[in-house]
């Protein structure tokens, strides 16, 4: 068996609508922009705000005439015209850990306005847990990847997000965690590496022995224990003898220049990683942004320092890549690609040179698949304090997601006890979505 789907499940993908320019996308790579990032200082700028509200960047126009973007965006707006770039985001919700779930899942966490609730088998699954369940994986490849972590905030009590699992899907359709910097060069997937002094053909023996012990143990194969349980032993098999699997992880086998493309760091790296794993048929891949000991893009203080020097640069760079290497081998037309964060920041720089939590109006990117680039959907007011026109809460940007991979909205999936949840919580944006 494979890693798609725990044996004790089956379920084929729902088709989106037929209209969808090339139909939907096989593949997604969802960038989580983890802390939420300023809108005004990166997809939303406004240049006629008081000097207190527009900051110290100044915008530049983009290869989409009339659409104006940060100017450390230099690489990202050469691509423009791949991108859908929704600046009417929001929600009333101003904590981390709450709001993560919203952002990763499109439904309400269990606990709303709370960075105190940590992850529970309540949680909606992630859209990556979700589009196992409906699609699993080609051969022995996990079905979604999470890199480098799973997110969480130094400063809530809650510590780590919900919504970054399967949550009450089960365990089964948990992402295959992959952590660390991948830009160490002494780097390695613990979880891949065999002991030593075992090699693939000696485990594989020893997974032939252990079954066999258990059907000697019951006299018949064995079929009272948790097929969960043999499923998930079956899966680490797998992944440690699989040369495919084992390739698809192996960043040795691009070339330097590529490497240094997407950026030396660990977050051009992991999304280089992303590339290599979707490009090998793994269908969704969510890279958060990194444990960088600096609150990730909570910028609270020093908001223009921190953008200009750490958090724009690796971001415009790799995603630039991203984008460069999709579209170079025809992939971006079968591949989702999505960027944004929990919500943005307040339109007025506070004291310490920072900007403070703000749901109310944030900005998010989409690219690939059937998603028509070149535009701006929804406005903000002259502050992007509000919106203006065309409000998206994160239910109907996730819906817009799920759709454009092909899962249509009357799709409904039960979790461990038989009870039918809808996936979609919101109404797609079809304006976002070519052909539809």
């Amino acid at each position: 068996m494979g890693l798609g789907l725990p044996p004790f499940v089956g379920s084929s993908l729902q088709a989106g609508p037929s209209l969808l320019r090339n139909g939907p996308a096989k593949r997604c790579i969802f960038l989580f922009a983890w802390g939420g990032p300023s809108q005004i200082d990166t997809f939303d700028p406004k240049p006629d705000a008081p000097k207190e509200v527009r900051g110290e960047f100044a915008p530049i126009a983009t290869r989409t005439p009339g659409i104006f973007i940060s100017e450390h965006f230099r690489q990202v707006a050469k691509h423009s015209d791949k991108l859908a770039i929704v600046r009417s985001l929001t929600h009333d919700d101003p904590a981390h850990l709450s709001s993560g779930h919203l952002a990763s899942t499109g439904h309400l966490a269990p606990v709303i306005k709370s960075d105190a609730e940590p992850p529970s088998e309540r949680d909606t699954p992630h859209v990556g847990s979700v589009l196992a369940h409906r699609r699993g994986a080609p051969g022995n490849l996990p079905p979604f990847v999470t890199i480098p972590w799973y997110a969480a905030h130094s400063a809530a009590p809650g510590g780590r997000a919900p919504g970054q699992t399967a949550g009450w899907l089960g365990r089964g359709y948990d992402p295959f965690l992959v952590t660390g910097d991948a830009n160490d060069p002494n780097w390695k997937i613990s979880t891949l590496e065999l002991l030593e002094g075992v090699s693939a053909e000696r485990l594989t023996r020893r997974q032939g022995l252990l079954e066999s012990f258990e059907q000697q143990r019951w006299g018949q194969p064995q079929t009272d224990s948790s097929p969960a349980f043999d499923w998930q032993r079956e899966r680490a098999v797998e992944l440690l003898t699989s040369p495919a699997v084992r390739k698809g992880f192996d960043l040795s086998q691009e070339p330097d220049s590529v490497r240094e493309r997407y950026g030396r760091n660990i977050h051009g790296q992991s999304v280089l990683l992303a590339r290599r794993l979707v490009e090998h048929g793994v269908p969704i891949v969510s890279v958060n942004w990194h444990d960088d000991r600096k609150n990730y893009w909570d910028s609270h203080g020093n908001v223009f320092s921190r953008l200009k020097d750490d958090l724009i640069p690796p971001t415009d760079q790799a995603l630039s890549a991203l984008l460069d290497d999709l579209s170079r081998t025809g992939l971006l037309d079968e591949t989702l690609i999505v960027w944004v964060g929990e919500f943005g920041r307040a339109p007025v720089v506070n004291g310490s040179a920072g900007r403070d939590h703000h749901p109310f109006c944030y900005s998010g990117l989409l690219a690939g698949g059937p998603i028509a680039g070149g535009q701006t959907y929804g406005t903000s007011d002259a502050r992007a304090h509000y919106l203006d026109t065309l409000p998206v809460r994160p239910q109907d940007f996730m819906s817009t997601i799920l759709l454009a991979l092909g899962i249509a909205e009357d799709v409904t999936i039960a979790d461990r006890v038989g009870r039918p949840h809808r996936v979609h919580a919101g109404k797609p944006i079809n304006d976002l979505l070519a052909g539809s």
